[in-house]
């Protein structure tokens, strides 16, 4: 099957705004009748809930944590992009669009993307006017940073905590609809399952996660705001309930997941210390506006940093990237970090680090400047690595962080079901094959302020509300089978945890599927998951039981999804027999080491069917056109 992403005819910057004029409108009057379900309350979810209850619209928020501020969103760090060009640097939607083409290494489609431009500064104003703490400059302008894959400073920030400063604004709009009664929270509630009737998405089952019950609700359109599904890597940079599980029982519903092979590996990690760990902690890529990257020459230096003099040391990024610097991509930081540890020039334990250094900017700017825009970011390493960066360099090195692969999605956000719309990072849509860093923040507000209430009117401008209720027997079948699925993994009584699984997997996906891939690897991966997998349903051992809270239950659902996702995980960056963005083929890279593209043969978003368990998904493609931004050989040099 060819996949339609829907996009409109005519030049790009007239293209949103002529597709909403020509969207079916939901009155006023008939908004009361409808009720949307929103999974997720991240920047996404939360968004999405409070812009749709304010239009009138009947809202369920669901998500598993106790409170809506505690999505993962709080843990970005460095900023949100926008095109304002406030420094008068040379900034313009055209070159955010651009940057963003490229920076996904030309694996995203257009129209989404200069869309996501041109929405950007709307996001700003709507941010400040929430009461966001950005930071601003001596006159009280709203002050700008860089960051990597731009020559330009377009990101916008509040010290370290961009992400956590975004979610109270999206969230204190979200507690008024609350009290206005647009808005109905559901705290620890997990969704188990999209419910499907005559081919349209007509409600979810969720588990509530203090009593056990399994509960259906109903909804004339559903909204999926889950975030992404790095932590099938086990360790990574995601909150440790960050899962798949809500994406990947939709697709077993019938959902494309597109691109699942696009993970970002992030290059301002602090380092793994041992096996003791089960997540990492990232460093904001706002450090590499001051810090500088570099590594000894000599291979196996194991001198102190302050002991190895100017000319014994490698600046690699400065080196191999003189137009960018310290402000290369994600993708290509991380890689070229692998390369130097490999060579054994890494630092710290086990030499898997590099240094980040900020003794140059310390001097030039004076440790005050540097505490006022850093300080948060420079305590939390104090407390995690017991070591002062303002003393000497951070020690940092790539860690699985961002999903740019996703649910397929048109240019209306809605997947390949009718009514099943996806928002953030739990599509594919904006990011291509590696996200530049700052685009996660505006791609989230982007879909839940200013994209989902149009489009999601033009769907249910068409649909009669309220005409499917919890006794119909494809809900009932929903609960059957996942009080079935329950009762499966706490009977297996085993003798492993599924924790102990969920670290497995994760060592062989991270040394097959992370930063470097081969056929070889690939292959050895494909064999060995579904023999982990018929262990993990013959050993693992769940304690407790269904009635209750039980974490482990939890758990080891989404451990099992995990399980399952991997495989086609691994099969996509089989199947994608190239190089480009964060997906890294050792077969298929540039003389240089670079990544080599294959435009002839994968310039498309692959989106694969579910076609039952035990066989093998169906990939169906949707070509990617580039008219406005020319196939070029993607060099930050």
């Amino acid at each position: 099957m060819i996949l339609d992403g829907k996009c409109p005819s005519g030049p790009l910057p007239e293209m949103w705004d002529r597709h909403r004029k020509e969207m079916k409108l939901v009155n006023p009057a008939n908004k009361r009748k409808y009720r949307i379900a929103v999974v997720g309350t991240g920047l996404a979810g939360a968004s999405a809930a409070a812009t749709l209850g304010e239009l009138g619209y009947n809202v369920d928020a669901f998500f598993y944590q106790d409170s809506a501020r505690r999505a993962h969103s709080i843990a970005a760090q460095g900023g949100i992009n926008a095109a304002k060009n406030y420094p008068n640097d040379g900034d313009s939607v055209a070159r955010l669009f651009h940057d963003t083409i490229k920076g996904g290494d030309f694996r995203a489609r257009e129209a989404n993307v200069y869309r996501l431009a041109m929405v950007s500064n709307s996001i700003i104003d709507q941010c400040v006017a929430q009461g966001v703490p950005f930071a601003r400059d001596y006159a009280g302008y709203l002050d700008n940073r860089s960051f990597g894959g731009a020559q330009v400073s377009r990101t916008f920030y509040a010290r370290g905590q961009t992400g956590q400063q975004l979610l109270i604004g999206a969230y204190s709009a979200l507690s008024r609809q609350v009290k206005a009664g647009t808005v109905a929270l559901h705290p620890r509630s997990e969704m188990l399952d999209l419910v499907i009737v005559n081919g349209e998405a007509k409600g979810i089952t969720v588990r509530n996660m203090v009593n056990g019950r399994l509960e259906c609700h109903t909804a004339d359109a559903v909204c999926l705001c889950t975030g992404g599904y790095t932590n099938v890597f086990y360790l990574s940079t995601n909150a440790m309930g960050s899962n798949v599980t809500a994406a990947y029982r939709a697709y077993k519903k019938g959902a494309f997941f597109a691109n699942p092979c696009y993970t970002q590996i992030h290059p301002t990690c602090i380092p793994v210390t041992g096996d003791h760990q089960s997540k990492l902690t990232l460093m904001s890529e706002s450090l590499r506006n001051d810090g500088r990257v570099w590594v000894p020459r000599i291979k196996g230096d194991r001198r102190s940093p302050g002991e190895i003099p100017e000319d014994e040391r490698d600046y690699y990024l400065e080196r191999k990237y003189p137009a960018f610097g310290n402000l290369a991509p994600r993708d290509i930081s991380s890689r070229a970090a692998k390369e130097v540890c490999d060579e054994s020039r890494g630092v710290g334990p086990g030499g898997r680090g590099v240094y980040l250094d900020f003794a140059d900017s310390i001097n030039r700017l004076g440790i005050d400047k540097v505490r006022e825009r850093y300080g948060n970011l420079f305590d939390m390493y104090e407390k995690i690595a017991d070591e002062n960066a303002y003393r000497q360099p951070m020690r940092i090195y790539p860690a699985p962080h961002y999903a740019m692969g996703g649910l397929w999605v048109d240019y209306n956000l809605q997947s390949n079901i009718p009514g099943l719309f996806v928002l953030g990072e739990a599509n594919f849509s904006d990011h291509g094959a590696n996200r530049l860093g700052a685009s996660a923040l505006m791609q989230g507000l982007a879909d839940g302020y200013y994209i989902i209430p149009y489009t999601i009117a033009g769907y249910l401008a068409g649909t009669k509300p309220g005409v499917v209720g919890t006794g119909h027997p494809e809900f009932i079948r929903s609960v059957e089978e996942c009080e079935g699925t329950i009762r499966k993994l706490l009977s297996i009584n085993g003798k492993r945890t599924a924790n102990e699984f969920h670290r497995e997997l994760g060592g062989l996906m991270w040394e097959h599927v992370g930063m470097a891939r081969s056929h070889e690897g690939l292959t050895s991966v494909l064999k060995r998951i579904p023999e982990l997998r018929a262990e993990f349903w013959e050993n693992v051992r769940v304690p407790g039981g269904e009635a209750d809270l039980n974490q482990e239950l939890e758990k080891a659902g989404r451990v099992a999804d995990f399980l399952e996702f991997a495989e086609l995980m691994a099969r996509d960056a089989l199947h994608r027999e190239e190089s480009c963005g964060g997906h890294f083929r050792v077969e298929y890279q540039m003389p240089d080491g670079e990544a080599k593209r294959d435009d002839e043969q994968f310039c498309y978003v692959a989106g694969w069917e579910f076609k039952g368990a035990g066989t093998a998904p169906e990939l169906h493609k949707e070509p990617l056109k580039f008219d406005n931004v020319p196939l070029a050989v993607r060099s930050y040099k």
